[in-house]
């Protein structure tokens, strides 16, 4: 709701900020867990694939690229995309450069 009050509909900015700050948090949990490694690793596949999975959104993110593309809204599926991978991708490493900051 709030990215449609934000953005407006014709761009998926809610599930590029999932899956953005997603990628933030699987970084941070990521590294705590190289850094400190003192959990299991049930409970690391429980927090990263598990809740993170599921807070994610994958699925949707195709969805919603493939639709952009349908509409003819070619460049904006293409921003979508790039945009979303390589900021996920900065992600990560800003969230294991977080935590190896307090390491």
């Amino acid at each position: 709701m709030l990215g449609l009050r934000w953005g407006g509909p014709n761009f998926p900015y809610a599930t590029m900020v999932i899956n953005i700050s997603g990628s933030l948090i699987m970084g941070a949990v990521a590294g705590w867990f190289a850094f400190r490694g003192d959990a299991s690793q049930h409970w690391r596949l429980f927090l990263t694939t598990g809740i993170l999975g599921g807070y994610t959104t994958f699925s949707t993110f195709s969805l919603d690229a493939a639709l952009l593309w349908e509409r003819g809204e070619a460049t904006l599926a293409a921003v979508y995309v790039v945009g979303s991978v390589v900021l996920s991708l900065v992600g990560i490493f800003g969230g294991l450069w977080l935590v190896r900051q307090f390491a």
